[in-house]
């Protein structure tokens, strides 16, 4: 797919990449590095999980594919547009973000919160909204499983309800990408799986939806997932389809501790392997006793 005319925006670059990332470092003023060359590529209707310890580096890589920050160094294009030669405001319209610690305003009606979506704004521009926007925030509402709460204020959800509506102010827009920045964080069990469930039917009824899940733990992946990077200390460990990526190998080098993964009914889990140790970055099989 190509680009949009005049804008330099589309829902695609020209070699069909929703996200396409070449040789990204960044590093802090103070010479830290965050990202160590990272090379990543997003195609449409992708579902991509963002895996890796603190400060692996999971949270930056993000920021650089919604176009929050720019590299030190290397390339980074989002949906057609490369960072540097692109209006970044303009690009930021037509990326859905989910973020735990993005501003909902506790005073809003919940159908007006998920209005401003359609401007990405935390507070409502009413001249920019007209009925049929009105309708899609109640409708998104519902796909979510938040249509009852329609008329309640923010300051009274609870935080797995607040979650179900981010995502719906991030669809406002119609975005082809959705990034959500480790979602189920905080979430009791039943949230979580309502969270998840409602990922899932996504991928189900967007199928030219991208979308990438940061998380620290593999339970916290929806069904939908297709794709997994593993991150460690700024460097990509394995990517791919997430069947041949979410080993216990790689998992294993990934966070530095031995794990055995499985998967189960469309869901990841991982533990630690009672009878292994970790090494370094890797781990090694280990006898129950050592003598």
């Amino acid at each position: 797919m190509g680009t949009t005319e005049g804008t330099g925006l589309g829902t695609a670059g020209d070699d069909g990449a929703v996200i396409a990332i070449e040789a990204a470092r960044v590093w802090t003023p103070e010479g830290a590095d965050l990202l160590r060359g990272v090379t990543w590529a997003v195609g449409p209707g992708e579902h991509w999980a963002l895996l890796g310890p603190n400060g692996a580096g999971k949270s930056t890589l993000l920021s650089l594919a919604g176009a929050a920050r720019h590299p030190s160094s290397g390339t980074v294009t989002v949906l057609g547009g490369t960072l540097g030669r692109v209006d970044v405001r303009r690009l930021r319209e037509r990326i859905g973000v989910v973020d735990a610690g993005g501003v909902l305003l506790d005073w809003l009606p919940v159908e007006v919160a998920v209005l401003t979506g359609a401007t990405a704004t935390s507070r409502p521009l009413w001249d920019r909204y007209g009925p049929a926007e009105l309708v899609r925030a109640g409708e998104l509402l519902a796909q979510v499983g938040c249509g009852e709460l329609v008329g309640r204020e923010v300051g009274t959800l609870s935080q797995g309800e607040r979650q179900r509506v981010r995502v719906a102010r991030a669809l406002m827009a119609d975005p082809p990408l959705l990034l959500l920045d480790e979602p189920a964080t905080g979430l009791d069990l039943p949230a979580r799986e309502a969270l998840l469930g409602v990922l899932a039917a996504l991928a189900r009824t967007r199928p030219t939806l991208s979308s990438v899940v940061v998380a620290h733990h593999l339970e916290d992946l929806p069904t939908s997932t297709t794709h997994a990077l593993l991150l460690r200390r700024g460097e990509a460990v394995a990517a791919g389809p997430v069947a041949q990526t979410l080993t216990d190998e790689a998992v294993s080098a990934c966070f530095g501790l031995a794990v055995r993964v499985r998967r189960e009914d469309g869901r990841w889990s991982a533990r630690a392997a009672a009878t292994w140790t970790a090494r370094g970055t890797g781990a090694d099989p280990a006898p129950e006793s050592r003598g």
